[in-house]
């Protein structure tokens, strides 16, 4: 399957299942990819990291096994399996494993096209 190919639609899925873990990996894989937005599955293997980044969209982001920490404008949350958060949009976050874990991000495109965004 490609990487960036979405699940396939009208087939139930197990989600937790969708995606494996890699020792000394993140992997991701696509759910829905659209333009106006994607949903995707990752799984981080024990003492990997995702840098720090900052997106122009709002993200929802939800622990489907595991523990997971987070990082949002240099606060530590400590996300537990089933809690979701919301990333702000133009947030400076990043992810460490200190445990394996796998979660699922929703990016929602639409809905920013009037906001100016001033230089930082």
């Amino acid at each position: 399957m490609k990487p960036n190919k979405e699940l396939e639609k009208e087939k139930a899925h197990i989600i937790v299942e969708i995606i494996e873990y890699v020792p000394h990996a993140v992997v991701s894989r696509t759910i829905i990819k659209k333009t106006t937005g994607n949903v995707t599955a990752t799984s981080m293997a024990s003492g990997e990291e995702l840098s720090d980044k900052a997106i122009p969209f709002d993200t929802y982001v939800q622990i489907i096994d595991g523990n997971a920490n987070l990082i949002i404008h240099d606060k530590l949350i400590m996300l537990k399996l089933g809690q979701g958060i919301i990333i702000p949009a133009h947030a400076k976050h990043s992810f460490t494993a200190k445990e394996q874990f796998k979660m699922i991000t929703t990016v929602i495109k639409s809905g920013y096209e009037d906001i100016e965004v001033s230089a930082v």
